[in-house]
């Protein structure tokens, strides 16, 4: 199955000898299921704020890595992960007050409905739950997603995750709905055009005798291509969805912990207030914790008839880390910069799309950026091929990036949260000349 970046093993003749090893010993040990990105390897040894280091000290400008949301390696996430791990690490069956300290400060960031939390390891783990519990609310099955999603790897994810290809077979019980493009949508039809989708997918649903439980969809349509407005689009679906007696998940694991600048998380950028919130990844800086956040309604009944326990999930060591990430966003005011340095990116590729036809369409909010690539800006024709030159060109130059939807025709940006307006200048600079050099 094509991914999206991937490096082609054809074309390991041209690599140093040195990464050619790893490679070879890699596919050894770790068997053929794996994929690397670029068509030529980035070899990592260190990592500091937003650069990455290779085995020679050449440092790489990181736009893409989300995951270390406060940067690489950040002193006072290591620094509260060693100091944890050094006193104690269980798990929640015993009494502890970090999980504590950590839920009321993070519950804290959400609308008052949204009041209890449970942890997971990772952001696929928050969505199964998620699902789980939405079932027994609901009594339905049926789950509305969107165009090319992914929302995570494990057996009832992956059926809900078109972007892992046409191996991954999608359930019965999940329909696919097109995506809100605003590039090809008129900005103010959009959310009525997405509503249509998901009212449609319901009656498909009841037609076959399947009871809807959820409409599941990342509030910046991350792998559909990143669609980010008009703000407040998304209102009309979920209104739809509870109107049929399902209700929405918000995954946010991608544009959530204040990256989108206007809110710290995506769906409150629409108006609604979620059912179910899923977070990972950024929430402990490349520490393995994520959660679900709930309306206490939504989960009384799975309390009631069926015990949760993670052994890792809210264990103290990753509570502390968790709370040490969401203390630096807050005290570096990571959320503004976002605005701040996000607002420059997206005016600096604007003003490269009048210089460059290729592009045909840029989009985000804060530190999450779409670029869309395009042939011919009159038909919207995806250039992909001419999308990966870009992403490898990025690469030779030290610049970091991924692309993105079905055809992967688009850019994809996304940088650490401490990304700095230096930074931007470097991105937008590396990008002028690898566009001219196309």
């Amino acid at each position: 199955m094509t991914m999206v970046n991937a490096y082609a093993p054809d074309a390991a003749g041209s690599l140093p000898e040195r990464e050619r090893a790893l490679i070879a010993r890699r596919e050894r040990l770790l068997g053929p299921a794996y994929r690397l990105f670029y068509a030529d390897p980035v070899h990592i040894v260190r990592g500091e704020g937003s650069y990455l280091y290779d085995p020679d000290g050449n440092r790489y400008l990181d736009a893409y890595n989300n995951v270390a949301s406060v940067g690489h390696s950040r002193p006072e996430v290591v620094e509260a992960m060693a100091k944890q791990a050094a006193v104690l690490n269980t798990h929640t069956r015993y009494l502890t007050e970090g999980i504590l300290d950590f839920a009321e400060a993070f519950l804290a960031e959400f609308p008052p409905e949204l009041s209890q939390l449970m942890m997971t390891c990772t952001g696929s783990e928050a969505n199964d739950l998620a699902l789980r519990v939405a079932r027994v609310h609901t009594g339905g099955t049926g789950v509305v997603i969107a165009h090319n999603a992914y929302h995570g790897v494990t057996s009832a994810l992956a059926e809900m995750s078109p972007s892992l290809g046409p191996a991954a077979k999608l359930g019965d019980h999940v329909r696919v709905v097109r995506s809100p493009d605003s590039y090809r949508i008129p900005e103010a039809e959009v959310g009525t055009a997405f509503a249509r989708s998901v009212e449609a997918a319901i009656a498909d649903m009841r037609e076959k005798g399947i009871r809807p439980a959820a409409l599941l969809v990342d509030t910046i349509f991350s792998s559909s291509g990143v669609f980010t407005d008009p703000a407040g689009f998304l209102a009309p679906a979920v209104e739809a969805m509870r109107k049929a007696g399902g209700i929405f998940i918000a995954d946010e694991v991608q544009p959530g912990f204040g990256r989108l600048g206007t809110h710290m998380w995506g769906f409150a950028r629409h108006d609604v207030v979620a059912d179910i919130v899923t977070i990972g990844k950024p929430m402990g800086n490349g520490h393995p914790v994520a959660g679900a956040v709930f309306r206490p309604e939504v989960i009384e009944a799975f309390g009631k008839s069926q015990r949760y326990f993670n052994t890792f999930g809210g264990n103290p060591v990753s509570c502390a880390v968790a709370h040490a990430v969401l203390k630096v966003i807050k005290a570096d005011r990571l959320q503004e910069n976002a605005l701040t340095v996000g607002a420059e990116m997206i005016e600096g590729l604007r003003a490269l799309a009048g210089k460059h036809d290729l592009i045909g369409d840029v989009r985000g909010t804060g530190l999450f950026i779409g670029v869309e690539m395009v042939r011919d800006r009159a038909l919207k024709t995806p250039a992909s091929d001419e999308t990966a030159r870009v992403v490898n060109g990025m690469r030779k130059r030290r610049v970091l990036i991924s692309a993105t939807g079905q055809e992967g025709h688009i850019l994809k940006i996304r940088p650490p949260l401490v990304f700095s307006s230096d930074d931007a200048k470097l991105f937008l600079a590396t990008l002028d000349e690898v566009l001219t050099a196309l």
